[in-house]
């Protein structure tokens, strides 16, 4: 028997390493080939080998994105059973792809967040080469490490640390911008906060306008159109403000050319311009989900189940435009530097924004997309099954926090991660559950303690009167057969007791959230820009030791 167990579990390993080889083996082919592609369309140019290196590196980085920052996007969907794990996969590398070649822009900010004085390298085209690669590098690296603890974690900070730590070591602390470094670590806990907030509060909304009602039905057909509608609002207006900025002025003159008014021309859209164009796609989708909804009145269950399933559709979209919009901005995590350096090496000069050459944002969209698939499924479980049990109206509330909390931040100025967002999102419903299952159960529980205070009574008053007839000293037939009863019904009572203080006990101690997850994120999100600017100070005096 234990020969074939062990058998059994050699053939589980082998296909495991299997497994686990053809993925580094695809990833391999994917960074050897950019290597091979930069390196031979560079030929001629001086330093075109770090070019090349910087390519490897950033398509090593992209990968990382995929793996790690993406699953906060499906997550939810997939933990609600909203979507597969392979549909979600195919989703959201389809999603991210096309927000990074259609929206990611054709110029890039090379110091990300404006986080180091760019003149402070004097001109320095090497120095700065050399900082741009430690920062891919060290941030892919904290992200392969991250993913394999199965924390997820801000590429934007890990991309912020990595440049930090990378200019510290070229040029001294005085290169770093404080004041925005501030404003980053207070993203550590505004991000989550508002994050869970917000998702807890739409859950609440849900519960008390349907879940709780008697007929189910009618609440659901009065309100899931309105919650719907308004997650349309929501969306539009992020995706407009967040997915299309890079590509509004071509989106505004297209639209002025056929339209009969004109939208006023400007760099980005504005909060007005994208919560309009939100409101009238949210008035058109709140007609096609109540028209919907009713006509499944007749065959839909009058359970939270039956809720549930409305609700499925509007997952798999939200997790879709998320993608897009992460694809368009989160790209730039990975190609930035990269074009940083690109731009570089072919100018010979060092300049605060870079051209963004179509294989560069190839690498970034193809790479996140291969990281995505090969290890995007152990964080995407992470976040839709190891904080908190979600179903679709969670997920849903997850979601819809992704998207306000990102519309209020960017009016307010609040510096966010949607990495925290989304992660505080699922905090947040599980700890209302958690909050709504003790109100609930504090009249259950105040009960069981009033009758355990009565058994334990009960048994006194056995156990007393057994005591008295055993200090009898002329005992009846009758005396006997009472006290052989009275232990019988003791121990039967002294048993239900111990059961009814185990149930007790687990009534008081309800946990929601997994207490481990929460520790681990919390403190990787902590160590995430100090842990990347430290291994990135050291990777770049490795450079510039071999170099110099």
């Amino acid at each position: 028997m234990e020969i074939q167990t062990i058998k059994k579990m050699e053939k589980v390993a082998l296909k495991t390493s299997r497994v686990d080889f053809w993925k580094l083996g695809f990833a391999l082919f994917f960074m050897v080939g950019v290597l091979s592609y930069s390196f031979m369309t560079s030929g001629g140019v001086p330093n075109n080998m770090f070019l090349a290196v910087a390519a490897l590196f950033g398509a090593y980085m992209a990968m990382n994105i995929g793996a790690n920052d993406v699953a906060n996007n499906v997550g939810p969907a997939v933990g609600s059973k909203a979507l597969t794990l392979g549909g979600a996969i195919v989703i959201a590398a389809i999603f991210e792809a096309s927000g990074a070649f259609i929206a990611g822009g054709e110029v890039v900010s090379t110091i990300k967040k404006g986080i180091i004085d760019i003149d402070a390298f004097g001109g320095d085209t090497d120095a700065f080469i050399w900082a741009m690669m430690a920062a891919l590098l060290s941030a892919a690296l904290w992200l392969n490490f991250a993913t394999m603890a199965k924390a997820p974690v801000s590429t934007t900070h890990s991309i912020v640390g990595g440049v930090m730590g990378a200019g510290i070591a070229a040029a001294g602390f005085s290169i770093v911008a404080w004041g925005t470094m501030g404003k980053i670590a207070a993203s550590w806990v505004i991000s989550p906060v508002l994050g869970g907030l917000i998702a807890a509060g739409f859950l609440f909304a849900i519960k008390k306008t349907i879940v709780y009602k008697e007929d189910k039905i009618e609440a659901a057909q009065k309100w899931v159109p309105f919650y719907v509608a308004l997650m349309s609002w929501a969306f539009i207006t992020y995706l407009t403000l967040k997915g299309l900025k890079k590509m509004w002025p071509s989106i505004v003159s297209g639209f002025n050319e056929v339209m009969f008014f004109t939208l006023p021309v400007t760099k980005k859209p504005s909060f007005e311009v994208a919560a309009s164009f939100g409101l009238i796609v949210a008035i058109a989708v709140f007609f096609i989900v109540k028209k919907r909804v009713a006509s499944r009145g007749s065959t839909m269950e009058n359970s939270r189940g039956g809720v549930n399933l409305l609700f499925t559709i509007p997952l798999i979209f939200a997790a879709a435009l998320l993608s897009f919009a992460h694809g368009a901005n989160d790209v730039a995590n990975a190609i930035g530097p990269l074009a940083a350096i690109s731009d570089a090496v072919m100018t010979g000069s060092v300049s605060a924004k870079a051209g963004i050459p179509i294989w560069v944002m190839a690498v970034g969209a193809i790479g996140i997309s291969i990281g995505l698939a090969l290890y995007g499924p152990k964080l995407i479980k992470t976040v839709g099954t190891e904080i908190t049990e979600l179903d679709q109206m969670r997920a849903f509330s997850v979601a819809m926090a992704a998207a306000i909390t990102v519309i209020i931040a960017s009016q307010l100025g609040l510096p966010v991660s949607s990495t925290h967002i989304a992660v505080g999102g699922v905090f947040g419903v599980g700890f209302l559950r958690e909050y709504l299952a003790t109100t609930k159960e504090e009249e259950v529980i105040r009960k069981e303690m009033l009758d355990l205070e009565e058994d334990k009574r009960t048994v006194k008053a056995l156990n007393s009167e057994r005591t008295a007839l055993e200090a009898k000293e002329a005992k009846s037939k009758a005396d006997y057969q009472r006290i052989v009863e009275l232990y019988r019904i003791i121990d039967e009572e002294e048993e239900q007791l111990k059961v009814d203080k185990k149930q007790l006990k687990k009534s008081e101690n309800v946990k929601y959230v997994k207490r481990d997850a929460v520790k681990k994120i919390a403190a990787a999100w902590l160590i995430t820009v100090p842990a990347a600017a430290t291994l990135s100070a050291v990777i770049f005096f490795m450079i510039r030791g071999l170099m110099v």
